[in-house]
C-alpha cells in the first residue's frame, strides 16, 4: 500500500475526478431511456465534494516517471473521496497531455449508489473531451444502461453508441432475470447547450422482438420540466362505440399553466374531441374538462335511449381544489353536458357514474373542532330521454359544525354538533311499489337548523363494571314552503314553521369478564343501555330527506339514535342489551361475535310510525321487542376468514336477513364467496325477496403471471347480472392487463353491455391503455 508523494496528489485527484467524469458521463446517457429523470447537467461537471473531504488511496504499486512526467497505480487500484469510491486495475495520468488513462475492471460508486462499470477510460483532465469503452450502469431506482462506447465532445456533448437500456427491478435480488423490453439506439446524444436528448436508429424490443422502429427522435433533458409534444396513444374498444384511438397532445401553456387535448377516432360513432385545462396557483389547482363527438351511427344503441337520439353531444366540467391555510380549504366540481348520458356513455374518465355531485364546499379543521359548508347539485346519468330523475333531485346547502370542549366538564367530555340544512326540489319525488306510497321528496323549500349537546362520563366501579352516564340535548328550528303529500297516511303536519326537542338521560354499563388459558384468551362482555327520553315530536309528520336509509343490524344495536341522519330523532325510553366476545388463540386464530336485542320500555316507537318514506317499516325495531341481531367472525394464520352477521324474527327466528362471507388471501390463492339475503319489506318499498351471490378469486399460477375473475349472480332472478374475466402480467418493470367485462342491461341505462379493457405498462416509460381494466370486483382483495 503506498499514500504517494503528495506534491503528485494532482494525480489521485485527477484519478478519482476521471471516475466521476466516467460517472456523469454514464448517467447522462440515461436520460434518453428514462426520458428525463437521470441526465446529468453538463453545465455542472465538476462532482459536489466538501472542502475539506479527505482522500485515501491504495494500491499495490504507485510509479512516478520524471523523465516522462507520468504517474502510474497499479494492482488493485482503490481510490475514495468525497463519498465517491473507484476500483480499477490501473490508473495511469500524463502531465504533459493532461489525460488520464483507467483500465481494467472500473467500478464506481457514488454517493447516491449509482454504481457504473467499464473496461477502458480516457478523458482530459478538464473532462471537456473522453472516451470510455464497455459502459454499464446500474441505479438506484433498478435501471440499466449499457453501451459499446461513450464519448464526450467540446464539453457540451454526451454521446452513446450501440446503447441499450432498460429497467429491471427483479435484477436487484436475481440477477439472472431478464426484463421483457429494452430500448435499443445506435446512437443517443445528449446536448448540454440546447438541454436535448437525441435517439437515433433507435428500437424498442419486447420478447427480444423489435415491435417499434424510431429512426430520430429529440426529447427535452430532466432539466426541462415540461415540453409540448405527443403523448402515448391510448386505445379503446366497448360494443357499442366500437375499436377507438386517441392521440393526446400536451401543451406547456406557461410555468403555471398546461393542457391535453386528445382525439379519439371510433370506428362506430366517428371522432371523439377531449380537452383538460390545468392552471396552478401558489395555493391550489383548477381543472377544466371539455368533450365533444357527433355520433355517426345512433342505431348501435338501443332504440328509444338518448344515446339513440342524440346526434352532437358534449360537456364541460369545472374542479377546483384550494388552501386557504393548513386548516381551511374550499374548492368545487361542476359538470354541465348536452344531455343525461354523454359522460357515461363515453367512458370519459371521473364523470362516467350514474350519479355526479355537484358541489362547492369551505372546510375547516382544527384541533377540537370542525366545520363543513357544502352547496349540492346531483346529474343523474341515464338513457331514457323521458327520464325526470333529475329534476326530482333537490339543490342543497348544508353546514355542519362540531365541537368538543378542550377540558372536561364535570368529569366528562362535551361535544356540540349543529347542522343547518336548506333544500328545494322542483319536483315531487314520489315512488308507488305495489300500492305503497313513499314519498322521497316533496316540491318546494324546507330549512332546518339543529343544535345538540352531549356530555358523557365514564366511571371503573371496583370489580370492574364500567359505568358511563349520558346528558344530550337537542333543539330543531323547522321552515317549509313545501306541497303537502296527498295520499300520504301519516300526519303530515303543513305548518309553515315549527320547532321541536329532544332531551335524553341514558346509562351504559359494561361489565368484561376475562377468561386466559394455558393457550388462549378470551373476554366476554354484557352490555346495557337504557336512554329515557320523550315522545319524538311531530314523528312522520315532517320532511325526511337525510334519514331514508336505514338497515338494523349488530353495527347500530348500542347507537343512541339509530336513525341515519338528522330528520328524524328516535324517541322513547329504551334499552339495548347484548353481549360482545372476543377470543385470541396463541395458535393465531381470531374470533370475535356480537348478539343482542333492543327493547322499547316506553314512550312512542319511532320505528313504528309512519314516515314519508317508510324509513322504520319492516326494520326489526317496529316491535316493542326488536328482531335479534348478531355477528360472528373468524380470522386464521392461514390466510382463511369468515364472517356471518344476520338479523332473526323476534317471535319465530325466522332470518329476516344475512350476510354470510368466506374468503381466502394466500400468496398464490386469493378467493371470496358472500351470499346476502334480505327478505321482503313491502312498506319500505321492496316487495321481493332479495337473494345474490357475489364470487370472486384471483390465481396466481406463475411467479408473474395470475388470472381473477368474478360473478354475481341473482338468485331470484336466476341471471347472472354482472361477470368478468382477466389476465396479468407482473414482474414490476412490465405490466400487462386484459380484462372482459359484462353487466347485465336491467333499465337502459348502460349505453355498452360488455366491454374490453388491456393496459400495458412500462416503468420508467409510461402506458397504453385500451378501454378500462378497473375491475371493481376484487376491491376487496
Amino acid at each position: 500500500m503506498a499514500a504517494g508523494n503528495r506534491k503528485r496528489m494532482k494525480l489521485t485527484n485527477a484519478a478519482l475526478l476521471a471516475g466521476v467524469a466516467l460517472h456523469m458521463l454514464a448517467i447522462g446517457m440515461n436520460a434518453p431511456a428514462k426520458a428525463q429523470d437521470a441526465a446529468a447537467r453538463i453545465d455542472d461537471l465538476q462532482p459536489n465534494i466538501p472542502a475539506d473531504a479527505k482522500l485515501l488511496l491504495t494500491a499495490n504499486e504507485l510509479v512516478y516517471n520524471r523523465d516522462t512526467e507520468k504517474v502510474t497505480v497499479r494492482g488493485n487500484v482503490q481510490i475514495e473521496y468525497g463519498g465517491y469510491k473507484m476500483v480499477a486495475r490501473q490508473v495511469d495520468y500524463d502531465q504533459k497531455s493532461g489525460r488520464i488513462l483507467a483500465t481494467g475492471d472500473i467500478q464506481l460508486i457514488e454517493p447516491g449508489g449509482n454504481i457504473v462499470y467499464a473496461d477502458r477510460m480516457d478523458v482530459t483532465d478538464d473532462f471537456g473531451n473522453g472516451f470510455v469503452q464497455a459502459l454499464r450502469i446500474e441505479t438506484t431506482d433498478l435501471t440499466r444502461l449499457a453501451a459499446e462506447t461513450g464519448e464526450r465532445r467540446n464539453g457540451e456533448e454526451f454521446i452513446l453508441n450501440k446503447a441499450v437500456y432498460t429497467a429491471c427491478t427483479p435484477c436487484n435480488t436475481k440477477p439472472e432475470h431478464r426484463s421483457l423490453w429494452h430500448i435499443k439506439a445506435q446512437r443517443i446524444i445528449q446536448n448540454g447547450r440546447t438541454r436535448t436528448i437525441r435517439l437515433e436508429h433507435a428500437y424498442f424490443e419486447l420478447f427480444g422482438k423489435p415491435i417499434a422502429y424510431i429512426p430520430v427522435m429529440e426529447i427535452p433533458d430532466h432539466t426541462v420540466k415540461r415540453k409540448s409534444g405527443f403523448l402515448f396513444p391510448q386505445f379503446r374498444y366497448t360494443q357499442k362505440l366500437g375499436a377507438g384511438v386517441g392521440v393526446p397532445y400536451y401543451w406547456a401553456i406557461s410555468p403555471h399553466m398546461d393542457a391535453t387535448i386528445t382525439g379519439t377516432g371510433l370506428t362506430r360513432q366517428g371522432f371523439l374531441l377531449e380537452g383538460e385545462f390545468r392552471q396552478q396557483f401558489h395555493n391550489g389547482l383548477h381543472t377544466l374538462n371539455v368533450a365533444g363527438i357527433s355520433q355517426l351511427d345512433r342505431e348501435q344503441f338501443t332504440p328509444g335511449t338518448v344515446d339513440a337520439l342524440e346526434t352532437n353531444r358534449g360537456m364541460i366540467a369545472s374542479r377546483g381544489k384550494f388552501e386557504i391555510n393548513p386548516r381551511w380549504s374550499f374548492g368545487w366540481n361542476v359538470l354541465v353536458q348536452s344531455d343525461n348520458n354523454f359522460a357515461k356513455t363515453y367512458d370519459l374518465s371521473t364523470f362516467d357514474g350514474t350519479t355526479y355531485v355537484n358541489q362547492a364546499y369551505l372546510t375547516g379543521l382544527g384541533k377540537r373542532n370542525y366545520f363543513d359548508l357544502r352547496a349540492f347539485y346531483f346529474d343523474i346519468q341515464d338513457a331514457d330521454p323521458d327520464s325526470i330523475d333529475e329534476n326530482k333531485q333537490p339543490v342543497a346547502q348544508v353546514l355542519d359544525y362540531s365541537y368538543t370542549a378542550p377540558e372536561p366538564i364535570l368529569g366528562g367530555e362535551l361535544n356540540a354538533d349543529f347542522n343547518l340544512t336548506n333544500i328545494k326540489r322542483n319536483r315531487l319525488d314520489r315512488v308507488n311499489v305495489l300500492g305503497v306510497e313513499r314519498f322521497r321528496g316533496l316540491e318546494g323549500t324546507s330549512h332546518r337548523l339543529t343544535g345538540e349537546l352531549e356530555w358523557k362520563r365514564t366511571f371503573i366501579a371496583p370489580g370492574g363494571l364500567v359505568l358511563r352516564p349520558l346528558l344530550a340535548a337537542r333543539g330543531d328550528a323547522l321552515g317549509m314552503n313545501v306541497d303537502d303529500p296527498v295520499g300520504y297516511t301519516g300526519n303530515f303536519t303543513s305548518s309553515d314553521a315549527e320547532t321541536r326537542r329532544m332531551l335524553t338521560a341514558g346509562l351504559e354499563a359494561r361489565y368484561p369478564i376475562l377468561f386466559a388459558g394455558e393457550t388462549s384468551t378470551h373476554v366476554l362482555e354484557p352490555i346495557g343501555q337504557l336512554y329515557a327520553r320523550p315522545d319524538e315530536q311531530y314523528a312522520g309528520g315532517l320532511p325526511n330527506e337525510d334519514a331514508q336509509s336505514f338497515v338494523f343490524d349488530a353495527t347500530n344495536l348500542f347507537d343512541r339514535d339509530k336513525f341515519s341522519g338528522y330528520d328524524r330523532i328516535e324517541g322513547g325510553t329504551r334499552a339495548n342489551i347484548g353481549l360482545r366476545y372476543t377470543g385470541s388463540f396463541d395458535s393465531g386464530y381470531g374470533l370475535r361475535a356480537i348478539a343482542g336485542q333492543s327493547f322499547q320500555l316506553g314512550g312512542l316507537n319511532s320505528f313504528a310510525t309512519d314516515d314519508l318514506v317508510k324509513a322504520g317499516a319492516d326494520s326489526g325495531l317496529e316491535t316493542d321487542s326488536s328482531d335479534y341481531v348478531a355477528m360472528l367472525g373468524i380470522d386464521a394464520p392461514s390466510g382463511l376468514m369468515a364472517s356471518l352477521s344476520g338479523r332473526l324474527d323476534e317471535s319465530d327466528f325466522s332470518l329476516r336477513r344475512a350476510d354470510a362471507t368466506v374468503g381466502y388471501l394466500g400468496l398464490n390463492w386469493q378467493a371470496a364467496l358472500t351470499y346476502t339475503r334480505i327478505e321482503a319489506q313491502p312498506t319500505y318499498g321492496s316487495p321481493f325477496d332479495q337473494d345474490e351471490i357475489q364470487t370472486a378469486a384471483a390465481y396466481r399460477f406463475h411467479e408473474y403471471w395470475s388470472v381473477f375473475g368474478a360473478v354475481t349472480y341473482d338468485i331470484d332472478a336466476g341471471v347472472v347480472s354482472r361477470n368478468g374475466l382477466g389476465i396479468t402480467y407482473d414482474d414490476q418493470d412490465t405490466l400487462f392487463s386484459i380484462v372482459y367485462k359484462q353487466e347485465r342491461d336491467t333499465d337502459s341505462s348502460l349505453a355498452n353491455d360488455w366491454s374490453i379493457g388491456a393496459r400495458i405498462s412500462f416503468r420508467t416509460l409510461g402506458d397504453v391503455y385500451v378501454g378500462d381494466t378497473k375491475f371493481d370486483e376484487l376491491d376487496y382483495f
